[in-house]
């Protein structure tokens, strides 16, 4: 399993959210500017399951997922007030991370998972 894992859900269907491309990234020069260091799309059970490479291991600090939403929303033909959700977190370890999206056209919310 990946270090660093997510699952996307649309809670106004109440269903996994299938297509939407996610980016693992981190502060390049400074914290203005970020470096995509992994991608993919969720599948349709809202995941990717080889979001980084087998036995990748990223380094503690500062990350960001950018959820892409934008066209999630304009396939499902719902407007979205969201056209990407940027998630800050910060790894202090080698552990499993779960970084989940509860998603919806007017809102988000995420946790640390498990």
């Amino acid at each position: 399993m990946s270090q660093i894992t997510t699952h996307v859900l649309d809670t106004s269907k109440g269903i996994p959210a299938a297509g939407i491309r996610i980016s693992l990234q981190q502060p390049a020069d400074n914290e203005n500017k970020w470096e995509t260091i992994s991608s993919g799309i969720t599948n349709d059970d809202g995941r990717i399951p080889d979001f980084l490479p087998k036995n990748r291991i990223v380094e503690p600090g500062m990350y960001r997922m950018l959820f892409e939403t934008n066209d999630y929303f304009e396939n499902q033909g719902v407007v979205g007030f969201y056209p990407f959700v940027p998630v800050v977190f910060v790894i202090h370890d080698t552990e499993h991370y779960h970084v989940p999206l509860l998603l919806n056209p007017f809102g988000y919310s995420t946790y640390r998972g498990s």
